[in-house]
């Protein structure tokens, strides 16, 4: 029988969000890690205009290591392209916003 942790059983997320008024754009971007019924684990993406129901799409990986660096290389992406973290200071002492804010202050290896 195996025990899970509670790390393993938490869904971590970032959610970004790109708005400038003057261009009529207001998206925002969603990244998750989270495990599969089989055992995979996933990199889901969604992303879309404020407000709306947007889009999802799901990357599947052998291990946690390689999802948490595609997240890694999304958020990079993202960066450079004008997106920010949405701001939740009500939360910030939750264990998944720590972790998310450890995750940002990395610096980029590639």
């Amino acid at each position: 029988m195996r025990f899970w942790r509670m790390s393993e059983l938490t869904v971590q997320y970032v959610v970004l969000e790109r708005c400038d008024p003057a261009r009529n754009m207001a998206r925002f971007y969603v990244l998750t890690i989270e495990s599969t019924l089989f055992g995979d684990t996933a990199l889901v993406r969604g992303w879309g205009r404020l407000g709306q129901r947007g889009r999802r799409r799901l990357d599947l990986f052998a291990g946690r290591v390689q999802a948490v660096e595609a997240l890694e290389a999304w958020l990079v992406r993202k960066a450079r392209r004008g997106y920010v973290r949405r701001n939740s200071t009500a939360s910030m002492n939750h264990p998944v916003h720590r972790d998310i804010a450890r995750l940002e202050e990395r610096p980029a290896t590639r």
